[in-house]
Parts: structure tokens; C-alpha cells; sequence
């Protein structure tokens, strides 16, 4: 069997270090994609330190779900990749491809989606499928996306995660053209959803609870900042948003947020937070209001906003390291020190 190098993490409280992994051999149906860049999801560092009671982690556990590489083999029956593409692979590798959900191309929701790590590996090759902080992943064609060749590779990573998460329930809500859009959250989520917004025409206002964040935001895209912690200028902006996307996984006020759409407006939920927020039900009732969640997109939908990508030149802004430094940008990434990405180069796995 084949194997690749990778950093893992044996348990919730070791350091990621460095590790062979078993990957299967390709079947007819699958690609084999040499790794050349991998983001950092906050997610991944979640997972491996066990933190979310419904996934529990499978230690080793191999993190990395932004995948950019390069296809260097390719099975019998592959027609949408050839050897040398340079492609994608997101948070899903295999869904069964036949329920209602993978019909309507949203294998994200399919009962028997197995996600780029820690989930069960039907082929058997491991207990738990490994990611992409590693040289090589094998994957079906299904899973792999189509890179736009204009884009800067380190910045596309991230897009198969942070971009899919943020375009997906803006591109579903509708015309964003000259709407009010806020985003509330600047970071690796954030970034991109002002990206998006701009992208799409709407006016982008950023809702954060740091002033120095201002200049930053503008630079992205953003035509206006609101500091969140004040409540004068949250006051000036009460029911003026049609659309808001929430990226932040700590612990907040929701009906703050949801004060300022308009009737009818939209809060849409991509942030994870580990406990419930509580929700004021006459916030929603009067103006007729919608809180919201998505997760990620599906692979058409993927597939999509890489083109989109491809057409706007958006990529994530991101940090170049080496993998040996993944444990100081996991540390670094708890403090919210990172603009707005981390970027790993996995052609620094080779020393190892």
C-alpha cells in the first residue's frame, strides 16, 4: 500500500508531529493529487484538540481541508482530470451519490458524506480518512475541482473552505446588487464574505467590535465599518440591512445583529459557536425576519465560485509557513495573529 508523509496529532493535548500514512491506490474512479498547498481551518484546530462533542476526534488525527495540488495519477475511468491539472479538494471526498440530497447537488447534507478528515474511510485504507496536511491524497474525480489557471495558489486553498462557507448563502439569497450586505467578523470567514459582497455589487458594511479594524476592511472592499460595541452607531443603522452574514464562532448578541435587518432582511449563520445563542423571538416576529445557517456548498456550487474566483481574481489573503511551524500558527490563530489565513507551502513535508 501506498504511503505518504504528514504532521498529525496522536491526542487532544500532543503537538502535531511528523507522520507516515497509509493512501490507497487508485481505483478507476479516483485521482491522485500531489499536495502543494493546504489552508488552516479554525475548524482544524478544533478537531484535533477534540472540541466538538458531536464529531469526536480519531486520533492520529491528519488535519487539512483546503487542498491545492497537482494530479499526478489518474484511474481508467477519470474524464475530468488529467496528469499535471492543478485542482481542488475541499471538505468532502465521498458522498454516496445517489440520495435526494446528492441529487440536488448539496452531497454536503448526504447521510453518508465522508469529510476530507476524521470521518470513516470506506475503502478501509485507515479508520478514519486523513487530510491534507500531507505529500498525497487519493480521491474520487467527483471531489476534485478544476482550478482557475490565473489564480495564485497559496491564496486558493483557503477557498475551498473559508470561500465556499461565505459565497455559498450570499450567492443563495439572491440579487445582492445594490443591497445592504454587513458582514460581522473580519477574519479568515470575514475577509472573504467582504470579498464576495463587493464582488456582487451590494453595499458591504463590516460590524466589528475593533475600531483598528476599519482601514483594513476598507482596503478589502468594504464601502462602510461599524464598530459593534457601540451602540450609537449599531442605533444609527437599526433596520437598514437586507442581508447579514455572521462569521463568528465566539460567544455573541445575535438580536444586536438582527435589530438591524429590514423586514424581511436575512441573518445567515456561518460562524460555529460552541454554545446555543439565545434569540429574542419578538426580534424576528416584528419585520417578519430570517435567522439562517449553511454549511459549506456543494461540489457544482464549489465549483462555481472558483470560476468566480477565476473571473474576479479573489483569493484569500494569506501567510505563507512551512509545516514545521503549524503548532505556532495553531497558538498564533487562538489569538486571532493571522491576516486572514494561514497557507501552508507542503513542500517543506520533504525535510521531514
Amino acid at each position: 500500500m501506498p504511503s505518504a508523509k504528514s504532521y498529525a496529532a496522536s491526542s487532544a493535548t500532543s503537538p502535531l508531529a511528523s507522520l507516515q500514512i497509509p493512501r490507497r491506490d487508485p481505483t478507476d474512479r479516483d485521482v491522485e493529487i500531489e499536495i502543494l498547498f493546504c489552508g488552516v481551518c479554525h475548524s482544524d484546530l478544533h478537531q484535533v484538540r477534540n472540541e466538538w462533542s458531536a464529531v469526536p476526534t480519531t486520533y492520529p488525527c491528519v488535519p487539512g481541508h483546503e487542498i491545492v495540488g497537482r494530479v499526478t495519477q489518474v484511474g481508467s475511468s477519470v474524464k475530468k482530470h488529467k496528469l499535471g491539472d492543478i485542482v481542488g479538494v475541499g471538505c468532502l471526498v465521498d458522498s454516496d451519490q445517489s440520495c435526494p440530497q446528492c441529487h440536488a447537488n448539496l452531497e454536503q447534507f448526504c447521510p453518508h458524506a465522508a469529510f476530507t478528515y476524521n470521518s470513516p474511510d470506506k475503502h478501509g485504507t485507515a479508520p478514519v480518512t486523513y487530510g491534507g496536511y500531507s505529500s498525497s491524497i487519493v480521491v474520487d474525480e467527483h471531489f476534485v475541482l478544476s482550478v482557475p489557471g490565473n489564480l495564485s495558489l497559496p491564496g486558493v486553498a483557503p477557498l475551498l473552505c473559508a470561500g465556499i462557507t461565505t459565497y455559498s448563502p450570499m450567492r443563495r439569497w439572491g440579487d445582492l446588487t445594490g443591497k445592504k450586505v454587513g458582514v460581522i467578523g473580519l477574519g479568515g470567514l470575514g475577509h472573504m464574505g467582504v470579498k464576495f459582497s463587493h464582488a456582487f455589487g451590494a453595499h458591504t458594511t463590516v460590524l466589528t467590535t475593533s475600531p483598528k479594524k476599519k482601514d483594513s476592511a476598507l482596503a478589502l472592499g468594504a464601502d462602510a465599518v461599524i464598530v459593534s460595541s457601540d451602540a450609537n452607531d449599531m442605533q444609527k443603522h437599526t433596520g437598514s440591512f437586507d442581508f447579514i452574514l455572521d462569521t463568528v464562532s465566539a460567544d455573541h448578541d445575535i438580536n444586536a445583529y438582527l435589530n438591524l435587518l429590514k423586514i424581511d432582511g436575512t441573518l445567515t449563520l456561518v460562524g460555529a459557536p460552541d454554545k446555543p445563542l439565545p434569540v429574542s423571538a419578538f426580534g424576528l416576529i416584528f419585520g417578519r425576519k430570517r435567522l439562517a445557517g449553511s454549511l459549506i456548498g456543494g461540489l457544482a456550487e464549489t465549483q462555481e465560485m472558483l470560476d468566480f474566483c477565476g473571473t474576479h481574481n479573489i483569493t484569500s489573503d494569506v501567510e505563507i509557513i512551512p509545516i514545521q511551524q503549524i503548532n505556532e500558527a495553531y497558538d498564533r490563530l487562538l489569538k486571532s495573529d493571522v491576516k486572514y489565513r494561514f497557507s501552508i507551502d507542503m513542500d517543506s513535508l520533504k525535510s521531514e
